[in-house]
């Protein structure tokens, strides 16, 4: 910081600021104005250099100074990290807060981590160890997980020393021979992916508990999924689902642009939801960056580069992380606002002609990989996308779907019908399934994807059937397809719906889910035999097993009930002579 080069400010248009007078690198921070004005380098043109400021640029004028910190935007990576919230550029928003009250004042910062906290370090290697970058060098109880120390990704060479205790992130706990010295904390350049050895297949499902998801559209650890939706129809309270209960030990929530009140909801829910796995507040293992759409667009712009950067360093340790970007039309939203001030050439609908390579290379961050330590981990991104009108041929959902292998379709239609979650099975995919086809088999049960397509193909002769009915009613009908349409209204309403709300529905289990779809598969199958032998569809339909069968999600001893249940299929069938 010695070495700071100065400048003038010559041009301000919005968040976007002309300087003159420094020659800094591509992406570098910079200081600008009076206030001291936090802005990173997009643009170099001659001796001018373009700069965002990622705060309101209101009453900067040009002559005011501008500071050239030579390096680039970065994160402070170690613990307490967990149940931070950060804005964009990783300034805490709690420690903002408690400095200037509920409004904060441009200019003011804060470092992304503590330097009072001592934490009690033990280290896993010993003097004289010959180390490479991202070695684990010990670990430290924090939150709901064991946070390892890791080395920087460039530093390497023999342990001259290393010390056990108490220390605060800027303490020297070692030294490798070559002088480097070692904290608790390293910084990271939000843009520059963090290293690893090699990227492993997507082989093992990210469980949800969320039926519609787990059973008909799997996410794969290390994948990628997006959710786009219209208003209402539940993107938040899916992602907040997924972050409760996927069997990720790491959750990173980025919520990039998302409308004030939506947020206060998530900060607000979120430190007083219970982790299920441990039963201490879900907190303990979720990092937040909050950017609502009344701060700076150009922060919005960053914030989705903190998060996975954050989630990298996790992944490191060796941690399965999802990560949550809540949403990335905004992000795009952001993009397209400050290039139109570059005065770039417009592609598609106004957004910049690199929309869809900045989407990529944020996806492509994600993956299950071998970490520099040998550890295996994943980021797994879902990315919510609110596309205007809930139209899904605009491009930023577009291009996303060209991105990633999964597809939650959110649908306004069952939002209306009050089905949540309002996943439309007919548009939604999941390009995983066959690769986890292996994984089920073994872990699950052999019959798992024969299952799976059973009830799909019954909800895909719903919807043909569906045309029909509309034209001259379900009567109209033969008794066979009028079961089909019962067993398909089964699937959706038993099965499909799920009550985020009710403390027993929130979860299922993956055997679970296998369990509950066979017995209505096996209800399914004894009915086609009774149809056969001419029993009227209304005696069936008004089985008791059936209503058993709906009620079933809801009970306490659900595992139990199932095996009841299936008994009572067979038994009650027999009674109608199947």
């Amino acid at each position: 910081m010695a070495d700071q080069k100065k400048g003038k400010i010559s041009r301000v248009a919005g968040p976007v600021v002309t300087a003159e007078g420094i020659s800094p690198r591509m992406y570098d921070v910079v200081l600008v104005g009076e206030l001291k004005l936090m802005g990173e380098v997009i643009k170099l043109v001659g001796n001018k250099t373009v700069i965002q400021v990622y705060e309101d640029t209101s009453g900067i004028r040009p002559g005011e100074e501008v500071v050239d910190t030579g390096a680039p935007l970065q994160v402070e990576l170690g613990p307490g990290l967990l149940s931070s919230v950060y804005d964009g550029v990783q300034r805490p928003l709690p420690v903002l807060r408690d400095k200037q009250g509920d409004f904060v004042s441009r200019g003011v910062t804060a470092p992304g981590l503590d330097r009072k906290t001592k934490w009690k370090f033990t280290p896993t290697v010993k003097k004289g160890a010959a180390l490479e970058g991202g070695a684990v060098l010990g670990e430290i109880p924090e939150g709901n997980i064991v946070h390892k120390v890791l080395l920087p990704p460039k530093a390497k060479g023999k342990l001259k020393n290393i010390s056990e205790g108490e220390f605060t992130i800027e303490d020297t706990i070692g030294e490798l021979d070559n002088g480097t010295k070692i904290q608790l904390m390293q910084r990271w350049p939000v843009r520059q992916s963090r290293p690893y050895v090699d990227k492993l297949l997507p082989d093992i499902p990210l469980v949800t508990g969320q039926r519609v998801l787990d059973m008909l559209f799997p996410l794969a650890k290390g994948g990628t999924a997006a959710i786009p939706g219209g208003f209402g129809t539940g993107k938040t309270v899916t992602s907040q689902q997924l972050s409760k209960w996927s069997d990720a030990q790491i959750v990173i929530y980025v919520g990039c642009g998302e409308r004030g009140n939506e947020m206060t909801e998530v900060l607000t829910s979120f430190p007083e939801l219970e982790d299920p796995k441990t039963g201490k507040p879900l907190m303990g293992r979720t990092v937040l960056v909050a950017n609502t759409s009344n701060m700076p667009v150009a922060a919005r712009e960053a914030s989705v580069y903190t998060g996975i950067t954050i989630a990298e360093y996790y992944r490191d340790m060796g941690y399965d992380v999802s990560l949550m970007a809540d949403s990335t039309s905004r992000w795009a939203e952001a993009m397209r606002e400050i290039s139109s001030r570059l005065e770039e050439m417009p592609g598609e609908e106004g957004y910049p002609a690199y929309l869809a390579a900045r989407l990529s290379e944020f996806y492509e961050r994600c993956g299950r990989v071998k970490t520099l330590s040998g550890n295996i981990g994943s980021i797994s991104v879902i990315g919510a996308v609110s596309p205007s009108g809930g139209d899904f041929s605009e491009p930023v959902t577009q291009n996303t779907l060209r991105i990633v292998k999964v597809f939650w379709a959110l649908d306004s239609k069952l939002r209306e019908r009050r089905h949540f979650p309002a996943i439309n099975w007919l548009t939604s995919y999941s390009l995983y399934s066959p690769i986890l086809e292996d994984w089920y088999r073994k872990n699950i049960s052999e019959d798992w994807n024969a299952v799976r397509l059973w009830a799909m193909e019954t909800l895909q002769k719903e919807s043909e059937l569906q045309e029909i009915v509309q034209l001259v009613g379900s009567d109209a009908l033969p008794e066979e397809q009028r079961l089909t349409l019962e067993v398909a209204r089964m699937i959706r309403e038993f099965f499909l719906q799920q009550s985020a709300y009710h403390p027993v529905d929130t979860y299922s289990p993956l055997k679970r889910q296998y369990e509950y779809m066979s017995a209505i598969r096996k209800f399914s199958e004894h009915a086609k035999k009774a149809v056969s032998l001419e029993v009227p569809l209304e005696k069936i339909v008004s089985l008791p097993c059936r209503s058993d069968l709906g009620k079933l999600k809801f009970e306490e001893a659900i595992d139990q009930d199932l095996k009841k249940v299936s008994a009572e299929i067979e038994k009650q069938f027999a009674g109608l002579g199947v």
